[in-house]
């Protein structure tokens, strides 16, 4: 099966393998695990950061984030395609007892324009408006990236509001193929930067959340909380830095074969629209009177998985273990559809 459910359905790669069996590991609770302590510094080092944190998830360090940057009664602002609000279970809510503050941005992506709208002022009976979040890449939104000339507008904003802003990096990588932009520019433009490393980068667990040193110390407390206080994690994060070193600049290839899958959808007749294809992720809607259901049936009998993104929308994620051999297997089962 040619498997295009997600990013996160890839396998080590023999190299990787070799990096987690050589890992000198410790406790990390105690912050003693040396593979994890070379992690976390070097991606603080990547992003011009004092410190970095390790941890299970995206979810996780999104949450922790979120904790560390508000108080109760306060308020999160970001896009209503966010993934902090669409699949984190309401977590903003629950973990730290905030509300959320949702922009109808273009396929995920907010403009300082839209955040100075949605500012509360400081009345008893509104939440005050304390975090905005943005993603990059945007999941619901296809896979769309801001640029650096995007996001300064929204940093001044905060800056000048007193708005802490944070960055959900889930496919982070992926946008900076397609940029140019380096990690250190990204970091200079957030108080506070998730990095998923178990998408498109292959590593098989893990997030690392990055930001002041005193930032972090109040986010490890937080990580033991949530119970994401790992032990011997150097196995998992000797995989993050195998990632790191060797697994970024392959991603070219499945943004690019991404945009191929687009490119032969939007000539076929039962698709009804293709979202814009910026990096891995591919969305798209079939015409009416086709679902979603029927559709995923289809292309299992043809070997290909993939998942409904809504009743008649399919979503396709290019990664690690899709290669270039696979291409035209696919390619020949949206071809031969027949409604």
């Amino acid at each position: 099966m040619i498997n295009l459910i997600s990013d996160t359905v890839t396998k080590p790669t023999p190299g990787m393998l070799e990096a987690m069996m050589q890992a000198e590991v410790g406790d990390d609770v105690f912050g003693e695990d040396p593979t994890v302590n070379a992690l976390e510094k070097k991606v603080a080092e990547m992003f011009g950061k004092e410190s970095a944190l390790y941890c299970p998830s995206g979810t996780m360090t999104n949450q922790i984030a979120i904790k560390a940057h508000t108080q109760p009664l306060d308020e999160v602002i970001c896009d209503e395609y966010s993934h902090i609000y669409q699949y984190e279970t309401a977590g903003y809510a629950y973990n730290s007892g905030v509300g959320i503050n949702l922009i109808k941005g273009e396929n995920g992506k907010i403009t300082a324009e839209q955040i100075a709208a949605a500012i509360k002022p400081r009345y008893d009976w509104l939440p005050i408006s304390r975090l905005v979040v943005l993603e990059n890449t945007c999941n619901k939104g296809g896979g769309s990236h801001y640029t650096l000339d995007e996001i300064r507008p929204i940093q001044t904003l905060c800056r000048e509001k007193g708005l802490a802003l944070h960055l959900d990096g889930a496919r982070l990588f992926n946008a900076l193929v397609e940029t140019g932009e380096s990690t250190q520019e990204v970091g200079a433009h957030f108080d506070s930067v998730s990095l998923c490393l178990s998408k498109g980068l292959g590593a098989p667990v893990g997030s690392v959340l990055i930001g002041t040193s005193a930032f972090i110390q109040q986010a490890r407390r937080l990580r033991k909380v949530m119970g994401g206080g790992m032990r011997q994690a150097g196995y998992l994060a000797a995989a993050c830095i195998y990632a790191l070193d060797h697994q970024v600049e392959r991603l070219r290839e499945d943004n690019e074969r991404a945009r191929r899958i687009g490119e032969v959808l939007s000539s076929l007749g039962y698709v009804e629209s293709v979202r814009p294809v910026r990096s891995n992720i591919l969305i798209f809607d079939l015409q009416e009177g086709l679902t979603a259901d029927a559709y995923l049936a289809y292309l299992k009998e043809m070997g290909v998985l993939a998942s409904a993104f809504g009743p008649q929308t399919v979503r396709f994620v290019t990664h690690l273990d899709f290669t270039e051999e696979m291409l035209p297997k696919v390619v020949g089962a949206l071809q031969r559809f027949k409604r």
